[in-house]
């Protein structure tokens, strides 16, 4: 008799001890499979992150080099009465073209921020313990200063900034500000602003300059937004209120800003489409403009942080997949050991018979694998469920880690890196723009699915797991005589 069918005549006969190897199997091949799935899902989630998260790179002045210009001037002037100013220099769209063309960048957003005073409508008022915000138009005070009580935010497309990709503010009537705006007079005003005034959308309203020959502007409104619930708490006691910050075309705002400042940006927001090339974006960019008077910044805050949470979760399955292994061959072992000294009697007659040792070793193997199929498909369906558990708890806590982490470095002397960032990234949610990572992060998901990869990878692993087991366990008895074995 052959030594494949000895092994299914034993594997019929013995349907306890079976049963208890298939058990016994399944759980360990369900780990290693659970470990398997939340690597790969978090290796998928790695490279989804590259497509959805994003990088950043934003053209600027140069605020640095502007300060050692002015503290040069401040100290090589004999006069204390007059007191150098720290000049920044608008951003050229021209260069901000050329860096667009380079490769691995994609869109890019041009902002420019300046302020108007209200002319046929009342800006929203706030008033707090510490004072009030500007209530300028025709039901509040004027402005004594050059700035106006309305800020105006312009832009190449509302859609790009932060605030309304991170979904602190959203379009509730109309359309938000395109590139098909460039050169027109459209507005999109807050929902609290216009619901003061009677505001829809198609209505037109009024503004006056703050600077050059103060003209009135007839703005039409062609969109309404909802400021985040947290944007007036961000605000400070004596600004005004985010409700009175409209979106326009970046061409409308240079235009309240003066003749000088056409073709001109407060900055300009470059996405790269692949987030490990912004280094790369940004040495090509350094290339092509004045660093004296502009500066490149990289914000890839976001992609770092589901990097390293995915990485972390990655590792961790790794150790779930050979930890399991090793316990599982242990176990394997032990099992095996104990199921062949039974059989010490069945080994002695074969070996006396003349039967090869190696065949009465194929002839365990083979009765393991067996029991590793049935195993293997209990695994397979079992499996996905373990991984979706595991797998949620570990980007639940990793993201709480990362939160906390956050939090505590946009803490007051937390070192944060915003500090360089342009006065017009910041559009009105304030700080509340820098939780887009920890938000990003919540978000991030592992999609568990069995693939047939993976069901094969884990037949290695009952495999080699099954061969280790049977080596162990049977090197001390075949090493025997068979009158020995009988005897003993």
């Amino acid at each position: 008799m052959n030594f494949c069918k000895r092994a299914w005549l034993n594997v019929w006969a013995k349907k306890g001890r079976s049963i208890l190897l298939i058990l016994v199997s399944a759980a360990i091949l369900m780990f290693v499979l659970a470990g398997l799935l939340i690597r790969s899902a978090a290796i998928k989630a790695t490279d989804q992150a590259k497509a959805d998260v994003g990088a950043t790179v934003t053209l600027s002045a140069n605020r640095q080099a502007a300060f050692k210009k002015m503290q040069s001037s401040s100290s090589s002037s004999s006069s204390k009465s007059s007191r150098p100013k720290m000049t920044l220099t608008p951003v050229k769209l021209s260069d901000a073209t050329k860096i667009a063309a380079l490769s691995n960048v994609g869109s890019y957003n041009v902002t420019s921020s300046t302020s108007v005073n209200a002319k046929s409508y009342d800006t929203v008022s706030t008033s707090t313990g510490m004072g009030s915000g500007n209530s300028g138009g025709p039901g509040g005070m004027k402005s004594t200063t050059s700035s106006g009580d309305t800020a105006i935010t312009g832009v190449s497309a509302t859609s790009l900034t932060s605030d309304f990709s991170d979904k602190q503010s959203k379009i509730v009537k109309g359309r938000g500000i395109t590139t098909a705006d460039k050169n027109t007079n459209h507005v999109v005003i807050e929902k609290d602003l216009a619901s003061q005034n009677d505001l829809s959308v198609g209505d037109t309203i009024k503004v006056k300059e703050t600077s050059g020959s103060k003209s009135t502007v007839s703005l039409k409104v062609v969109g309404i937004y909802k400021a985040s619930s947290t944007s007036a708490s961000s605000a400070g006691p004596m600004s005004t209120d985010p409700a009175n910050t409209m979106y326009t075309s970046y061409t409308l705002a240079n235009t309240f800003k003066g003749s000088k400042y056409q073709g001109t940006a407060d900055s300009v927001v470059f996405n790269v489409t692949t987030p490990s090339k912004v280094s790369s974006v940004k040495t090509a960019g350094k290339k092509l403009i004045n660093t004296s008077k502009y500066a490149l910044s990289t914000d890839d805050s976001s992609y770092q942080t589901v990097k390293s949470s995915m990485a972390s979760v990655e590792s961790f399955a790794n150790k779930i997949v050979w930890l399991v292994a090793i316990a599982g061959t242990i176990i394997l072992a032990l099992i095996v050991i104990l199921m062949i000294r039974e059989r010490r009697f069945e080994i002695g007659v074969l070996l006396s018979l003349g039967e090869a040792r190696w065949k009465i070793v194929a002839q365990f193997f083979t009765e393991m694998v067996m029991v590793l199929v049935v195993a293997l498909a209990i695994a397979g369906a079992g499996g996905k469920f373990v991984g979706n558990q595991l797998g949620s708890q570990l980007v639940s806590q990793t993201a709480t880690t990362t939160q906390t982490t956050s939090s505590s470095s946009n803490q007051p002397g937390g070192g944060g890196q915003n500090g360089g960032q342009p006065s017009g990234q910041m559009g009105h949610g304030g700080p509340g723009n820098t939780s887009s990572s920890s938000t990003q992060q919540a978000k991030t998901k592992l999609a568990i699915t069995v693939s047939a990869v993976d069901l094969a990878e884990l037949g290695g692993f009952g495999l080699a797991i099954t061969f280790l087991s049977i080596m162990i366990a049977s090197g001390g008895i075949l090493r025997l005589e068979p009158k020995k074995v009988l005897i003993s």
